[in-house]
């Protein structure tokens, strides 16, 4: 960049377009949020049939190139930004050695650089001319010595002074032409196709996009301060208060992840920054199983009699080159699988009270989501439902749908009040009965981020409300360890159901009064056979077995339906037996169904079940 160029460019009207950038994206998030929250639930609500259904389909899309919309806007935005904080920095310096010296008594000229009136040194009897010098940016130790040895002999004392000037000024044009040469090129590239589709490609350039804007504004966002590194549900509170909306909308814009795992803001902040999340998380996997889909190897091969090694005419088989594929392939759908039952919710609740809020996404590894039916920041109560073994993203559809119930349900014993049902699956969950679920390291990774989690509930919700943790099968591990390490916890009331215990051997450990604390196990719940703690001789442990030898420890603790555990049982049906209905666990599964739904409803909302 020339100086004439840098001495007239003015970095407010970059900030002035990354302003209006800023304004378009809110724009366009609450155009998002009318179509999403308001039109599409109200026509859900009140129309039926083809054309309404092709009506949703249309919102949907519209939503999306809303969402899409915002998302660009938001990255041009930090994008002009951050070239406006590096061509600011460098026009600070120019303007600053222009000034410094005229101020000297040198001139600056139009192109950059410097003349020097005469001068003598001291002692000398002659008076040397003065001259022009152009500076040079950067340099080597070897040219920096030679250029001091040059101004230590020259006869007029202002050449030196001259000089320097002139190297400040070189310094910052040379900055200034490597922020114009690092951000051309990437505000060239933030544009969208001419299209009106926003395709899972268009969505994979957006993340391309922020993570090259990120990288290149780093001193921009470092300006930002970063959330804490406790992560403490108050301190995050502060900290989001403390920033400014530029600020607020550049952290979410580069770091979604990170805002939307913030235990303390406020939920509509997570809900928008996790949406984000999942649709680029959506997009990479799409685009990595069209790719995937156009490897597939030829499917069968003629089959080898192994006894004779002859083929067998008419015989094929799959070949083990289609089998890797096909493995893969089936992976690439289960993932895919648990991001589509979540955008689900979204576009297919009707009312604001069963509005869902995504409070946490990852897709990487089993995946994890914290989903919520119902705003925790509004409602007068709040249930956290962990779920336990087997729970993973791709099979979040059925968890999802046990906390719908719930909500509903909570709605029916008490519509004076609001209640907000959340599942958390904020943590991995062990995938084998026999040998994951007996170990409590899942559990007990699992304590911090929950106990944050529901701390960050109480930050956000700014009232008085009534929390509800409800563990079933191994979540309900999770949740006992949970209250039981944390003193101060703000839990009213803890249902564990379907448990193999709660890592404690009395009610009164898990820091809430007893009375408070709910418990059930159907008849033929299988867990009834959980594996016995270490040291007992039966390979199996059926409750029966235990009572009868006055042994109420199970896996994990004393068993929470039992009078030694000191809660409180309320009374679930038996259950289908083992195998019954082509189900390996019917009763384990059956807490949700009408009568522990109504019990567990009313434990929710303050009652007895």
């Amino acid at each position: 960049m020339d100086f004439r160029t840098l001495k007239a460019l003015k970095p407010s009207g970059f900030e002035e377009a990354a302003d209006a950038y800023r304004a378009m994206s809110r724009m366009a998030q609450t155009a998002g949020e009318h179509v999403e929250n308001t039109v599409a639930p109200g026509m859900r609500r009140s129309l039926e049939g083809e054309a309404a259904q092709a009506s949703q389909a249309q919102l949907r899309s519209l939503a999306k190139n809303f969402q899409y919309m915002r998302t660009e806007c938001g990255v041009v935005s930090t994008a002009l930004n951050g070239f406006a904080f590096d061509i600011a920095a460098a026009k600070r310096k120019l303007d600053t050695a222009c000034e410094d010296a005229a101020a000297d008594g040198c001139k600056v000229n139009p192109d950059g650089s410097v003349t020097y009136p005469a001068g003598r040194r001291p002692g000398e009897e002659k008076t040397a001319e003065g001259g022009t010098v152009t500076g040079s940016a950067g340099g080597t130790g070897t040219s920096d010595a030679v250029e001091r040895q040059a101004m230590g002999i020259h006869p007029n004392p202002n050449y030196g002074k001259a000089m320097g000037y002139a190297n400040r000024i070189a310094d910052a044009l040379g900055e200034a032409t490597e922020a114009d040469e690092k951000w051309a090129p990437k505000l060239r590239a933030l544009k969208a196709d001419d299209d009106l589709t926003v395709s899972a490609r268009d969505w994979t350039d957006a993340t391309s996009d922020t993570k090259g804007v990120r990288g290149a504004a780093d001193a921009y966002l470092d300006t930002i301060e970063p959330p804490p590194k406790n992560n403490w549900p108050q301190d995050n509170a502060n900290w989001w208060k403390g920033l400014s909306e530029e600020q607020r909308a550049a952290y979410v814009s580069m770091h979604p992840a990170s805002v939307g795992a913030l235990d303390g803001l406020p939920s509509d902040v997570r809900d928008d920054a996790n949406r984000l999340v999942l649709t680029e998380q959506r997009a990479v996997k799409q685009v990595e199983y069209d790719a995937w889909l156009k490897k597939e190897p030829g499917h069968y091969e003629p089959y080898i009699n192994p006894w004779t090694g002859r083929e067998v005419k008419g015989a094929m088989v799959p070949t083990e080159e289609w089998k890797e594929w096909n493995e893969k392939k089936e992976k690439f759908e289960s993932g895919l699988k648990g991001m589509d039952d979540i955008q689900r919710r979204f576009d297919s609740y009707t009312s604001e009270s069963s509005r869902p809020y995504l409070l946490g996404f990852d897709s990487k590894d089993m995946g994890r989501a914290i989903l919520s039916i119902g705003n925790p920041d509004t409602a007068d109560n709040v249930v956290t439902y962990v779920p336990g073994t087997f729970a993973k993203l791709e099979s979040i559809d059925g968890d999802i749908t046990r906390a719908q119930l719930l909500q509903a349900q909570a709605a029916a014993v008490d519509g004076s009040r609001n209640t907000a049902s959340i599942v958390w699956l904020g943590y991995d969950a062990p995938q084998s009965i026999l040998t994951d679920a007996t170990e409590t390291g899942w559990a007990d990774r699992a304590e911090r981020p929950l106990g944050n989690f529901l701390q960050g509930i109480e930050e956000a919700n700014h009232r008085e409300v009534n929390q509800t943790l409800l563990g079933h099968s191994y979540g309900s591990l999770v949740a006992g360890q949970t209250m039981s390490t944390h003193l101060d916890l703000p839990v009213d009331n803890a249902i564990m159901v379907g448990s193999p215990g709660v890592g404690v051997d009395h009610a009164k450990d898990l820091n809430i009064p007893p009375d408070r604390v709910f418990a059930a196990t159907a008849e033929n719940d299988l867990i009834n056979l959980a594996p016995p703690p270490a040291g007992t001789l039966a390979p199996l442990n059926p409750k029966a077995y235990m009572r009868l030898f006055d042994d109420h420890s199970i896996v994990h603790g004393t068993d929470p339906v039992s009078d030694d555990f000191g809660g409180r049982v309320f009374e679930v049906p038996a259950g289908k037996s083992p195998g019954s209905g082509g189900e390996m666990m019917p009763a384990h599964s059956q807490y949700w169904d009408d009568d522990p739904l109504n019990s567990m409803a009313r434990i929710v909302t303050g009652g007895q079940p």
